[in-house]
C-alpha cells in the first residue's frame, strides 16, 4: 500500500491491479436513493375523528435494471393502504433504488444478490421513509417489521423449480 497524499493506494502508480485482482468477483453499493414518493391523505381530517382500528395492506415489489455494463439499478418499491371501514386513511407508495455495480460474479450468484441481498439492504431505508411518510399524515409512524428477502428468494426459486419455469442458464425473476 502507497500513501500519496493521505489517500491510501493498492496499485503503487501502477494502471494494473496486482496480482490478477481486477478478475476477483466485485459487488459494491454505488448510490442509493428515493426514486418515487407518493403521500395520500384523502380523507383529512374526517378520517381523524375514525375510533376504528385501521387495518393495513403491504405490498412489495422488486425490479432490477440493467443500466451498464456493470451496473445494476435495483428498486424496492412498497405499497401501503392504511383503511378504517370503507375509508382510506392513507397511501404510502415508495420506490427505494440503489445502484449496484458487480463484476466476474457467476450469473446465479449475480442474480440471488441482486433479488435477495440488495433488497435487504435496501429495507431499512424504505422502512424509514415509510415511518416518516405515515407520521407526517398525522397518524403514529408505521414501523415495518423486517422481510427476510433470502427466504423468499428460496422460496420462490423452488416453486419456479417445481413448476418446471427454470429453464435455461438463467434463473427467472421472482415476484414477491
Amino acid at each position: 500500500m502507497a500513501d500519496e497524499e493521505g489517500v491510501l493506494t493498492d496499485l503503487d502508480n501502477n494502471d494494473a491491479a496486482p496480482n490478477g485482482a481486477d478478475n476477483q468477483p466485485q459487488v459494491s453499493f454505488l448510490s442509493q436513493y428515493i426514486k418515487d414518493l407518493s403521500v395520500e391523505n384523502p380523507n383529512a381530517p374526517k378520517s381523524y375523528q375514525l375510533n376504528e382500528q385501521p387495518s393495513v395492506d403491504v405490498q412489495f415489489n422488486i425490479a432490477a435494471d440493467k443500466v451498464g455494463d456493470d451496473v445494476t439499478e435495483v428498486s424496492l418499491k412498497a405499497m401501503l393502504t392504511a383503511k378504517a371501514g370503507d375509508t382510506t386513511l392513507y397511501i404510502i407508495d415508495v420506490t427505494y433504488a440503489g445502484l449496484i455495480g458487480i463484476r466476474n460474479l457467476p450469473e446465479e450468484q449475480a442474480h440471488a444478490f441482486t433479488f435477495a441481498e440488495a433488497p435487504r439492504i435496501l429495507f431499512p431505508f424504505v422502512r424509514r421513509v415509510v415511518a416518516d411518510a405515515v407520521r407526517d399524515t398525522g397518524y403514529p409512524p408505521m414501523l415495518l417489521e423486517p422481510i427476510d428477502f433470502n427466504q423468499l428468494y428460496i422460496q420462490q426459486m423452488q416453486a419456479r423449480q417445481n413448476q418446471g419455469e427454470a429453464g435455461g442458464d438463467t434463473p427467472p425473476t421472482p415476484q414477491f
